[in-house]
């Protein structure tokens, strides 16, 4: 995977930070966004994220997941 890339979530993943559904539990399984960022760095260091993807579903909303929860379904090109 890598920035870009446009995937899907394939894992049951509940979130409570989701602009529509405020402070309620909410699936994103099946959802559809686009690789913004993989985080191996944070101030010029190198970490190793529990989270290392983030994605981004629409303009306001935006969650981090790790790879096996995620299918490309449109590489970048």
């Amino acid at each position: 995977m890598k920035v870009g890339d446009r995937v899907r979530v394939v894992t049951s993943t509940v979130v409570y930070h989701h602009p529509e559904h405020k402070k309620e539990p909410f699936d994103l399984k099946g959802m559809e966004g686009e690789i913004l960022e993989i985080i191996t760095h944070w101030e010029g260091r190198p970490v190793s994220a529990n989270f290392p993807l983030l994605v981004k579903f629409d303009k306001k909303f935006r969650a981090h997941f790790k790879e096996h929860e995620l299918e490309v379904i449109e590489p970048a090109e």
